[in-house]
């Protein structure tokens, strides 16, 4: 009987590999993109007359849109929650479960006289994750990992709406943007060991094979974007 159940385990483990491997080898395919990348022809000017912006994007694990965005210079705070369902399921157990019909998502709040809605949008689509892969991203299967904007005022609706139009017209990535435009109705905070969790968590699995490389990618096609260019 242990032999058995050693050879399930080996198995397991093969078809494991294998299932990571397709799924890396996809991810690499979908996430080609012509160089440079653009910025948006068209940003925001009305939120220049404040102090501070707030803009949500969902771009799967809220991990890794979290660690690419808070290095941002002009970031002043990024939160990890849920949008697009009810208060009553705002829950990770739930969420990730996909039973709910939220995403993950990260409010970023910025000075928009130092970094722009535009900007933001150029790090989202280049950056933080793969804009044309539908209800998943990497590993993450299900539609609380969807690629989607929730916009928060008609002017975020129409830079976004431009920009994916700009971006799909140029052919800047090899399949077609599935990103949402969907109206924010309410952004909850996530739970509170969900908060800064690549930069109290270095060293975990997940962080390391799919949030690092996010961050290096940005370090690497935005020096000057940079919040504090020293910092890992």
């Amino acid at each position: 009987m242990k032999r058995i159940q050693i050879l399930f385990i080996a198995l397991g483990g093969v078809l494991m590999f294998s299932w990571l491997t397709t799924a890396l080898q996809t991810d690499a395919q979908a996430a080609e993109t012509k160089a440079p990348f653009p910025a948006p022809l068209l940003d925001a000017t009305a939120e220049k007359q404040q102090k501070t912006a707030k803009a949500v994007f969902a771009g799967g694990c809220f991990w890794c849109t979290e660690a690419v965005c808070e290095r941002v210079r002009g970031v002043k705070n990024v939160v990890s929650g849920y949008a697009g369902g009810s208060a009553d399921t705002a829950d990770y157990r739930k969420v990730s479960a996909g039973m709910t019909d939220h995403a993950e998502v990260i409010e970023v709040t910025y000075d928009p006289n130092v970094i722009s809605y535009g900007k933001l949008l150029q790090i989202f689509f280049a950056v933080a994750h793969d804009p044309t892969q539908l209800n998943r991203q990497g590993p993450d299967y299900g539609k609380q990992y969807r690629s989607a904007i929730f916009y928060a005022n008609d002017e975020q609706k129409k830079v976004a709406e431009a920009y994916i139009a700009q971006l799909n017209a140029a052919g800047i990535f090899s399949k077609k943007i599935v990103t949402t435009l969907e109206k924010l109705e309410k952004f909850y905070p996530a739970e509170s060991y969900h908060q800064d969790y690549v930069r109290n968590n270095p060293s975990q699995g997940y962080v390391v094979g799919n949030a690092l490389p996010k961050v290096e990618k940005l370090k690497k096609a935005y020096p000057e974007l940079l919040a504090d260019p020293q910092k890992k």
